[in-house]
């Protein structure tokens, strides 16, 4: 199951706050993905095409629920694309008309409702409730291991800039794109798609895309930590390649017995530890030198074998 229709089926199951929760929820999946057919005065016909279960199972339910109206469905299997289709045909209905102007489908004497039916939409939890109707209907949200993306496709700009000022309302700022006839609402905030998933009843989906953004956190941060010790480990190696260079050019053109106790010292270890950090090789001195002081003594012994070469710097560069 994909993750969107793991949202949509919880989504399915939840319930309203108030008797007009229900009216605003089927309003937005009938206005969202319904198609609906003119037969002469007062004659309508519908039709709702979807492809997920849940928002079949809620469609049907919600219309027996609050209409008892006619709703034939059938189930259409797709070889090529291994899906079904579930298509609910509302047909032509004495009572369907006024059914349709309960919902803000139909506004009497005006026709189809172009915008949101904000008389369906006076509380909070009904908003809600319409939102939620409209991602079952027409949402869409990637899975949460790959990129955060949650976007709702509706037909018709005002229904659509309604949805985004509904979604405004719920503390999620959404933007919209224009495709083709059709609009989509969209998110790619993290943040804006765990609130908009608690806002419409998905809590346990929410919580899964909490985790695995935590994850990904923790992952990118090991990656940050690893890259950083390679990068670290590659500039060690760097520099005591270019010091035992310089240690060669010492022993060369001055020779150990003439350097000081602390850089003949510095050379010795050096050889015997090549691989070994400054840091490192500080530590194991008697006493124990800092990095800073282990840095200083390579600069010490560079400055000695440049003047032991008549001023100009001997061959290769030493860290």
């Amino acid at each position: 199951m994909s993750f969107t229709a793991e949202v949509k089926d919880e989504l399915s199951r939840v319930g309203g706050s108030c008797e007009q929760c229900s009216y605003a929820q089927l309003s937005a999946i009938t206005r969202v993905c319904g198609t609906m057919s003119f037969h002469g005065s007062g004659r309508y016909s519908i039709r709702i095409s979807t492809e997920t279960g849940a928002v079949a199972r809620t469609m049907i339910k919600l219309t027996h629920e609050l209409f008892d109206l006619e709703t034939p469905l059938t189930v259409r299997h797709s070889n090529l694309h291994r899906t079904r289709n579930y298509l609910i045909e509302i047909p032509e209905q004495d009572e369907l008309e006024e059914d349709l102007v309960r919902l803000g489908i139909l506004v009497p004497g005006k026709g189809l409702s172009a915008g949101v039916p904000m008389q369906l939409l006076e509380r909070e939890c009904c908003r809600r409730a319409f939102v939620r109707g409209a991602f079952m209907a027409g949402g869409f949200i990637a899975d949460p291991r790959g990129d955060f993306h949650l976007e709702i496709a509706v037909t018709g700009e005002e229904l659509a800039a309604g949805i985004v000022g509904l979604l405004d309302g719920l503390g999620v700022s959404a933007r919209l794109n224009h495709r083709r006839g059709s609009y989509a609402i969209y998110l790619k905030s993290f943040d804006e798609i765990v609130v908009l998933l608690r806002a419409m009843g998905a809590t346990r989906c929410a919580q899964v895309v909490e985790r695995v953004r935590h994850m990904k956190s923790l992952k990118n941060d090991v990656n940050r930590r690893v890259n950083a010790e390679l990068a670290n480990q590659a500039r060690s190696s760097g520099a005591a390649v270019d010091q035992l260079q310089l240690i060669s050019d010492a022993e060369r053109f001055v020779g150990f017995r003439s350097l000081p106790p602390a850089l003949r010292e510095f050379c010795l270890m050096r050889r015997a530890n090549p691989d070994m950090s400054l840091a490192a090789l500080g530590a194991r001195l008697t006493p124990p030198a800092s990095k800073s002081a282990m840095y200083h003594r390579v600069l010490r012994l560079q400055r000695i074998v440049d003047e032991a070469c008549g001023g100009k710097k001997a061959p290769g560069k030493h860290r």
